[in-house]
């Protein structure tokens, strides 16, 4: 019987293509390992998709030649944000992570802050303001947001990676964090600062979602500063504890939360939902639908703790992807 054909796309045209090629890279080992027959697919910074370096064309409806499933490890517009998951559907093949709705969704802060408010979800008070409205009228955008008090996290509304997040301790320093953040989207959003430890859950799953232990994001420079970019990716910029130093009634309590944001935003394959954990107070912050993909990467850690080890969960995704397919494909449209 031949090997299952994969084909892991990395790269996209987001700032966060280096990134996305670290993670495809630590996939397609991954997988090749497993038993997969894995080819490499790297989108470029001009969007065109590549094979040894060689340009492929794509036809709708004649699924991807030569693979059985696509592992698009994407992180960013144009790749996590339902942009690439819509082309997927077009060629009619499956592909690991969520669909259309939930990746456009959950790409888009405001929108999935929205969400989850309507569905009573606890989670850190934020507003949202768009360019031409701060524009118009910044001294009313900043007596607005003057209610979420001090400090506060200005980001764009549709990026990743805390890419153009901007931490602002007083007044003044505002309107450089909001222009900061419209270099990179139309739509920031500003959030409150919020107590407590910044806490990580990853989740896998489609009917069915399951949690893993939660872990707590403790930083490098002595548990001061913020999660930001340099502490994501330098190495040695942050630890991961797990489980989190929290109870284990707040430690359960994450994980449902975790499973139920999954759910209410129609999430399927994965996901990492962050938090923040004050005591017995847990706050969903964020819902990342492809996280950072490495064998040392948050998601794949949480799930090595809790005792899935990397390939086990790349295979684990790789077939939820073909029953979700094949379950799609049941229905007539």
């Amino acid at each position: 019987m031949s090997a299952l054909r994969v084909a892991v796309l990395a790269g996209g045209r987001s700032s966060e293509h280096e990134v996305s090629l670290a993670s495809g890279a630590s996939v397609g080992a991954g997988l090749t390992a497993a038993g997969y027959d894995v080819s490499m697919i790297e989108i470029g910074r001009d969007g065109i998709w590549r094979r040894q370096g060689d340009r492929i064309s794509l036809e709708p409806g004649t699924g991807l030649p030569g693979h059985d499933v696509v592992f698009p490890v994407l992180h960013g517009p144009f790749g996590e944000d339902g942009t690439v998951q819509g082309l997927l559907e077009c060629l009619d093949i499956a592909y690991v992570g969520a669909g259309v709705l939930a990746s456009a969704l959950c790409m888009d802060k405001v929108f999935f802050k929205d969400l989850i408010a309507r569905s009573d979800i606890p989670q850190v008070a934020y507003r949202a303001v768009r360019i031409d409205h701060y524009r118009a009228d910044p001294d009313a955008v900043a007596r607005e947001l003057a209610g979420l008090g001090q400090p506060v996290f200005v980001k764009p509304a549709r990026l990743g990676s805390s890419v153009g997040i901007a931490r602002v301790a007083a007044a003044h320093e505002l309107s450089a964090a909001l222009e900061l953040a419209f270099e990179h989207d139309s739509l920031a959003i500003v959030e409150a600062a919020a107590s407590g430890l910044e806490v990580e859950c990853s989740v896998i799953g489609n009917d069915e979602p399951v949690a893993s232990q939660p872990g707590e994001i403790v930083l490098a420079d002595s548990e001061r500063g913020w999660y930001d970019y340099e502490a994501k990716y330098s190495p040695g910029g942050m630890r991961l504890v797990v489980p989190a130093r929290i109870s284990a009634a707040a430690r359960e309590r994450v994980r449902e939360l975790a499973v139920s944001t999954f759910q209410r935003t129609g999430c399927s394959g994965l996901a990492r939902v962050d938090f923040f954990v004050d005591g017995e107070l847990v706050l969903v912050n964020e819902l990342n639908t492809m996280p950072g993909f490495t064998q040392t990467s948050v998601f794949g850690s949480l799930f090595a703790a809790s005792g899935i080890p990397y390939q086990d969960l790349l295979v684990r995704l790789v077939t939820l992807a073909l029953e979700r397919h094949q379950a799609e494909r049941r229905y007539r449209f």
